[in-house]
């Protein structure tokens, strides 16, 4: 009997101690699902704070900035700025995030100098774009509401951030050029200065009196009210071509008066040289006989209509 009783005894003492060990195990698991969902949920009260903190903190960096000479005329530095401060609240909220989570700020910081190298080939052309929005917000080439030439492409400037650059056209066309790119083209202000010259090309007959259609075309830009008197209109010969002299017309204005000015003055100019009796030739073709004298090609020059009655039997 006693034989018997001895395993039992030692199938009962296991029993329960395997019961004590699950039990421990359990209550620790317990324990460290409920410190879990605490730090979890401190963690997202942390997150949703951030943004708060983030957006809250943007706002009163654009109200302090504004007040500043500096950065209250000019938006594009005030928009950077602005941008800056949001982006280091919600770093420095992440890591206390991570943080909370557990994570260890010196492992995450490991992980970041192991992977940088990585890191920076696969973004070369991003962090390019960034370095270079520093450079162009530093050199300060232009700001918002600047009327731009990148490479080709023209538009007013609407914003400047930390990888692009947007740009709106006359034809309300949205541009976004990398930020790399615009620093390494070419780049023209158009409305850099204060003022700006108008330059238009008129045409004449060789028959015609030069000097009239010179004085002609100074009256008009004199007589228009939002030409400059400083430096006065010029007019000149600036070029003798195949069928007509070319006459230049230079006329100063304010850089928001350009475009309308610059109408004004191409169709005044006509009507004042029609009006002076002075021809505005256009490109013509004269027959030069060759071989037998009494045999000369006809050339005929080809018009307007010509063109429209082309393109009428081609849709045929």
């Amino acid at each position: 009997m006693s034989n018997t009783a001895a395993p039992i005894a030692e199938a009962v003492a296991a029993g329960r101690q395997a019961i004590a060990v699950d039990a421990a195990m359990i209550a620790k698991l317990t324990d460290m699902a409920g410190d879990f969902a605490i730090n979890f949920s401190i963690a997202a009260l942390i997150f949703v704070a951030t943004l708060f903190a983030a957006k809250w903190a943007s706002g009163a960096a654009r109200r302090t900035l504004s007040r500043v000479r500096g950065f209250r005329h000019d938006p594009t530095v005030l928009s950077f700025a602005v941008q800056v401060v949001r982006i280091v609240v919600i770093i420095i909220g992440m890591i206390a995030v991570l943080q909370r989570l557990g994570v260890q700020t010196t492992s995450i910081i490991a992980v970041l100098g192991a992977a940088s190298l990585a890191v920076g080939l696969a973004l070369q052309g991003t962090l390019t774009n960034v370095a270079s929005g520093i450079m162009l917000l530093i050199l300060r080439p232009y700001k918002v509401g600047d009327v731009v030439d990148v490479g080709g492409m023209s538009g007013t400037v609407q914003r400047l951030d930390l990888f692009t650059t947007q740009l709106s056209n006359a034809n309300n066309h949205k541009i976004v050029i990398p930020n790399s790119k615009v620093l390494g083209d070419s780049l023209t202000n158009l409305t850099g200065q204060k003022t700006r010259r108008i330059e238009i090309n008129f045409t004449v007959g060789y028959g015609d009196d030069l000097n009239q259609a010179r004085r002609v075309l100074t009256d008009v830009a004199g007589a228009h009210d939002k030409v400059l008197h400083d430096p006065q209109p010029w007019s000149g010969v600036t070029g003798l071509l195949d069928s007509a002299v070319q006459v230049t017309l230079h006329a100063w204005v304010e850089v928001g008066d350009w475009w309308q000015t610059q109408a004004d003055l191409m169709q005044g100019g006509k009507e004042a040289l029609d009006a002076a009796g002075i021809e505005i030739p256009f490109p013509h073709q004269v027959a030069v006989p060759y071989g037998d004298e009494d045999v000369m090609p006809v050339v005929r020059v080809k018009t307007a209509d010509d063109d429209h009655a082309d393109r009428k039997a081609t849709t045929r």
